[in-house]
């Protein structure tokens, strides 16, 4: 485990114990996310394929603009 992890638990620590369920919920719910995203991206590598198409279209038109220069 991190430092920063560490660091965030043992501020966790000091929460009322509904704070800390409602933490933790949030933080399976985001890590659960981010699992069926990369089940989906290995499943299915044409879906992102044509997410990256469809986000150069975008930023082409000026409608956005990359998250990396």
């Amino acid at each position: 485990m991190t430092r920063l992890l560490e660091t965030a638990f043992e501020a966790l620590k000091k929460l009322p114990e509904d704070q800390q369920d409602s933490v933790a919920e949030a933080l399976l719910a985001n890590l659960a996310s981010e699992e069926a995203i990369d089940e989906l991206i290995a499943s299915r590598p044409d879906v992102l394929d044509r997410l990256v198409a469809e986000a150069r279209v975008s930023i082409a038109r000026g409608e956005g603009r990359p998250l990396l220069s």
